[in-house]
């Protein structure tokens, strides 16, 4: 039941892969082109995982989060950088 089920999964995040591909391409907004980014990062997340699962391989786990931290930061900066926000400053 594992691998039909996985494969559902690996399916179902391949669709979502392309649609946010394409939001990245399409845009119009650079606030839509971010969110696409994030997107991909949590589809990104997801495959690891569903790999996990299919393979029995836990230690990929790791490697999503560190994806998951290195995503969360990378959309922080890019909203601040959005919002005008300066760095801050040095004492």
């Amino acid at each position: 039941m594992i691998p039909v089920v996985t494969d559902v999964a690996f399916a179902a995040l391949l669709l979502a892969f392309g649609f946010a591909c394409l939001r990245l391409v399409r845009g119009p907004t650079l606030a839509d082109r971010i969110v696409a980014i994030d997107m991909l990062v949590v589809l990104a997340i997801g495959f690891i995982a569903v790999f996990a699962a299919r393979t029995g391989q836990t230690a990929v786990l790791d490697a999503a989060a560190v994806l998951a931290l290195i995503g969360f930061l990378g959309t922080v900066a890019l909203a601040r950088y959005l919002e005008g926000g300066s760095p801050p400053e040095q004492e």
